[in-house]
């Protein structure tokens, strides 16, 4: 266990981008009654995505980090959990059908609620209110009572992740994950793109690859690999007293784990040296995440290695880069350098949604899809360059058929942004662009491959 922590050490440090309560007692009340609820997920699934993990690493594998920009109670629908779910395994299927790597599956689902602001209100029409943090903080509403923080939003976070995190287990273990169902998984108004025909000629091809090793003898309904999948949740560590209520004991190791998720990551404004943030998950033993962005120096990024990974675990950090088209090239080489020079072993994962956000004419903030696929040619020219592994994509998506991101093979227009806007937060990715980002990315992914292994 970590020197000098305990699960409530982080309240002695400076913590920000959290709400402040009004009511210390219903607070109390809150964390005390999640304290007593049951695990979310386990140990031993937090030890296994590590494993996996090491193995992208090595380079061995790839991370595909998907999921909604903020989760919300109203949008809460086992079909939604349903789409995007069958999304992340079509980019999966596609990235491993042309890297011919394993991807290891993290969802943002089931506990990504809280959300960071750049301003602790907001102002409209002179009236002045508590921002918007998350529907396990307040309410998107623009009232005072609905923006109050409420601490029994998170005992309801907690049973909507647990519902979630049913309903995903069922999905990847129950048969709706085997490989004889890739042909089901386009939703219906994908059609639209030409990538879901793409997709089509993708899954005959797997098919023919079921029927061949079927007529060899090997039915694939009887090989675990390929009727089921692993698949994790994460989302960030960002509201404290929450993720403290859900930290238990390991009864086989007793070592301390966040047990509201697989893997909890750490925000560009949480990630500065001595937070409680960066408190609190130095003494927990899942695999972590920190997003980089232009404002890390390579030092302090050191610096925080070494806190949150002082045994070098391989699996255990996940570095998540969030530059903007125009500015990863210059910036991210040197964190890579004083990395790779330090020896720290971490996976190299690229956000190309949080650098790239516009406001459109007619005032809808967006992210142009070329903008995002810039950035994401850009990781991989810096790990190119540098020879060190592009190992991971971390997206803001859903499978519902929205119109929050500009551009892609569906042109969404500035014009075309209201059609279909529903996002709580942040402009998110739909079906259509998700899919058509995973074969662009595996192209690049390829080409990473193919000099990696002529340099070997």
């Amino acid at each position: 266990m970590a020197a000098n922590w305990t699960p409530e050490s982080w309240r002695s440090h400076e913590g920000l981008q959290m709400p402040e309560y009004k009511d210390a007692a219903a607070l109390a009340a809150a964390e005390a009654q999640l304290g007593t609820y049951p695990p979310l997920v386990f140990a031993g699934e937090a030890r296994n995505l590590k494993a996996d993990l090491g193995k992208v690493v090595r380079g061995e594998a790839f991370l595909l980090q998907g999921g909604d920009c903020a989760e919300s109670f109203a949008e809460f629908h086992p079909n939604n959990i349903r789409d995007t779910f069958r999304v992340l395994l079509q980019m999966a299927v596609v990235l491993t059908f042309a890297s011919k790597l394993p991807v290891v599956k993290v969802g943002r689902m089931a506990g990504q609620f809280a959300k960071p602001r750049s301003a602790g209100t907001e102002t409209i029409d002179g009236v002045e209110l508590p921002s918007y943090r998350g529907d396990n903080v307040n309410d998107i509403a623009f009232t005072a009572e609905g923006r109050e923080p409420n601490p029994q939003r998170m005992v309801q976070a907690y049973n909507q992740s647990a519902a979630t995190l049913n309903l995903l287990r069922a999905f990847s273990a129950g048969g709706y994950a085997n490989l004889h169902q890739v042909h089901r998984w386009t939703l219906d108004f994908m059609g639209r793109s030409p990538w879901a025909a793409k997709f089509e000629v993708m899954a005959d091809r797997i098919g023919e690859a079921l029927d061949f090793m079927k007529a060899c003898g090997i039915d694939a309904d009887s090989v675990p690999q390929l009727q089921g999948t692993n698949f994790y949740t994460s989302h960030e560590a960002l509201l404290l007293p929450y993720e403290q209520a859900l930290t238990r004991r390991d009864s086989l190791t007793n070592d301390w784990y966040a047990l509201s998720a697989h893997m909890l990551w750490i925000g560009d404004r949480t990630r500065f040296e001595g937070s409680a943030h960066v408190e609190y998950l130095r003494g927990v033993d899942n695999p972590i995440g920190m997003k980089c962005g232009p404002s890390l120096e390579p030092d302090a990024l050191l610096r925080l290695l070494d806190v949150l990974n002082p045994r070098r675990e391989e699996g255990r950090m996940t570095l998540i880069t969030r530059y903007g088209y125009d500015k990863i090239e210059a910036g991210l080489p040197k964190l890579v350098r004083a990395v790779q020079r330090e020896g720290h072993p971490v996976i190299w994962s690229c956000d190309p949604m949080h650098g790239n956000v516009v406001k459109a004419a007619n005032g809808y903030k967006t992210r142009p899809f070329e903008r995002i696929l810039a950035e994401v040619r850009g990781f991989f020219a810096v790990h190119r360059a540098e020879g060190s592994f592009g190992g991971g994509i971390h997206a803001e998506m859903t499978g519902q058929d929205v119109t929050e991101c500009t551009g892609g093979a569906i042109a969404i227009t500035d014009e075309g942004l209201a059609d279909r806007y529903h996002t709580h937060c942040d402009p998110r990715l739909n079906a259509g662009q998700s899919l058509e980002l995973a074969f662009l990315l595996a192209e690049m992914l390829n080409e990473e491959l193919k000099e990696r292994r002529a340099a070997a």
